[in-house]
């Protein structure tokens, strides 16, 4: 399915129908992880077609002429804020990143002369409702952390829940000191936690230490990307390792 969906949507979105190759510069925000199997997933998904993938650092300059590829891709915040920053005409796809932080970049940019477009990390309040009801169909309070980059989401969050039969409690959380508090308060009052894409709550250096309090609560947590499964594990040497209770949302 993901090799058809991008096949689909670059040949669609991007290029003449009657253009059906090209070369396209894969730009990525870091080598591992996620970006790196999205880059397995992209080639994967234009093999045996006429699309060449080059994959290019975050500080490598503008493309000159003679190798301006047909489109460019980036994957993460970081590589679409470079992209932008660049300048060029060349059509760009954002990958791997919220809308919100899509939006952010785009207004920081000014004006863009290439066509821009992204494919987001977010999922649909609608589509999360209805996998929190088939994953954990006894849980029916959902908790979220928010801070000023998802709160004008809240609302809409909250609504799309209580049609689906489910209470969404919330804590605000705008600085490092205050995630955690605002962390012990929710967990006790709702059955899971649910995280969505916040670049202010959610960073790799914390993510531990939210699993480490939800497992105190013993309250599971969705989220939307692999990396919280990773935090999750512990070194095969401890002999008495938590279990975790990160679940991903596909």
């Amino acid at each position: 399915m993901l090799r058809f969906a991008l096949h689909a949507f670059i040949l669609l979105t991007f290029v003449s129908p009657l253009a059906w190759a090209g070369n396209i510069a894969l730009t990525l925000s870091d080598n591992s992880g996620p970006y790196a199997e999205f880059s397995k997933a992209l080639d994967e998904a234009l093999a045996g077609t006429n699309w060449k993938v080059t994959a290019t650092g975050k500080s490598d300059g503008t493309e000159s002429p003679a190798t301006r590829p047909d489109l460019l891709v980036t994957a993460g915040s970081e590589a679409f804020r470079l992209a932008l920053a660049r300048g060029g005409t060349t059509p760009v796809l954002a990958t791997l990143l919220p809308r919100q932080s899509y939006d952010r970049i785009l207004s920081d940019a000014g004006r863009v002369r290439a066509r821009v477009t992204a494919i987001y990390l977010d999922q649909p309040p609608a589509r999360q409702a209805v996998f929190l009801r088939q994953l954990l169909p006894s849980q029916k309070r959902i908790g979220m952390l928010v801070s000023n980059e998802t709160r004008p989401q809240i609302g809409h969050y909250r609504q799309t829940f209580a049609n689906a039969g489910l209470t969404l409690d919330s804590e605000d959380s705008d600085a490092e000191k205050t995630l955690l508090p605002a962390a012990n308060a929710l967990l006790p009052r709702v059955g899971v936690l649910l995280a969505i894409p916040d670049s202010t709550i959610y960073r790799r250096e914390n993510i531990k230490a939210l699993l480490i309090t939800s497992y105190r609560h013993q309250r599971p947590v969705v989220a939307f990307s692999a990396a919280f499964v990773n935090a999750g594990r512990w070194p095969r040497y401890s002999q008495h390792r938590p279990r975790s209770r990160a679940r991903q949302l596909i």
